[in-house]
């Protein structure tokens, strides 16, 4: 994963989200758009002034020209529609080009391959993030499609299944598939409810990761984000499958960002998808863990569940 595009009209707070709360780098700033730095890539968390208050695009970085190209054809032989982003599009997003196709749920699943890097150095509140080989992090989204949207990754993206769950959760039963792109153990998780088959997320991620170099950065953001004021979805805890520890915080758009530490890496050679019973070996308990409070939680997420039955889910797998 090499970046993500936010779409809100609600910069001031996604600047004190993403500044003072994560730490990252404020690498740009106008009336009409924010992007940051983690690394050495000139942008990687871009928000731009609109209506959807949705991550609206993902980006995704190719070996090379060649890969790319590669992928395309692949696509196109699929009767996916590729379009080819404008100069002015690329240069929100700190790329040299980039190709775009509508993904599951609409979501714009966009490919480059020549990165703007910069070599400013970077302002950070916290020591680093780590990406390199394995990207910036990962998604997360829920889907009334899963086999389509898992075919979509593994057919057009040779994405490898690395681990799956099924754990009971407010009052139904989910399945959940993670899958690889690369060394990370997932680039793209995605989440079912299994009969009835209902989407209770409002928006195309149900979270969006990023990888803290330290376990100070990762408490000093929560303590910082909680200061700020904003709502901790679940806190701090870990998961049994790639032993991430971690933290989901409600970004300014509604959805989640996952900020974690110290994952495994995948060596391919050895690793054996595994088989899990539940999202998270300990912690991971909302703020407001009352009875009422999880009530409330439960019934608006079965009240949009219900909503999304009305609605046809775009999938570009036939």
């Amino acid at each position: 994963m090499g970046y993500v595009l936010v779409e809100s009209n609600r910069l001031d707070d996604w600047r004190r989200f993403l500044e003072h709360g994560i730490g990252l780098h404020r690498a740009h700033a106008d009336a009409s758009s924010i992007a940051y730095r983690i690394d050495a890539h000139a942008r990687r968390f871009i928000v731009r002034r609109g209506a959807a208050e949705d991550l609206v695009a993902v980006g995704w970085h190719a070996r090379d020209e060649q890969t790319l190209e590669r992928i395309a054809r692949r696509l196109s032989a699929r009767g996916i529609a590729v379009e080819r982003g404008s100069a002015a599009d690329a240069a929100l997003r700190g790329v040299g080009a980039f190709a775009r196709v509508r993904g599951p749920k609409g979501l714009a699943v966009e490919l480059f391959a020549d990165p703007v890097v910069s070599d400013e150095p970077l302002e950070l509140l916290v020591s680093g993030f780590v990406t390199g080989a394995g990207g910036m992090g990962h998604i997360a989204l829920t889907t009334r499609q899963p086999e389509k949207t898992e075919r979509f990754w593994r057919e057009l993206f040779d994405a490898r299944v690395s681990d799956r769950l099924t754990q009971p959760l407010g009052g139904l039963t989910i399945d959940a598939a993670f899958l690889r792109l690369n060394e990370r153990h997932h680039s793209v998780a995605i989440v079912a409810t299994r009969s009835p088959r209902l989407d209770p997320i409002r928006t195309k991620v149900q979270h969006v990761n990023l990888q803290a170099a330290t376990l100070d950065d990762l408490s000093g953001a929560f303590r910082r984000l909680r200061k700020l004021g904003y709502a901790m979805a679940h806190e701090i805890g870990q998961h049994p499958n790639d032993k991430e520890l971690s933290f989901y915080v409600v970004g300014p758009s509604g959805f989640e960002v996952e900020l974690g530490w110290n994952p495994i890496v995948i060596d391919e050679a050895t690793w054996h998808e595994g088989r899990y019973d539940a999202i998270s070996a300990w912690g991971h308990k909302p703020a407001n863990n009352s009875a009422l409070s999880n009530l409330a939680v439960n019934l608006g997420n079965m009240r949009r569940g219900l909503q999304s039955l009305l609605t046809p889910e775009y999938n570009p797998i036939p």
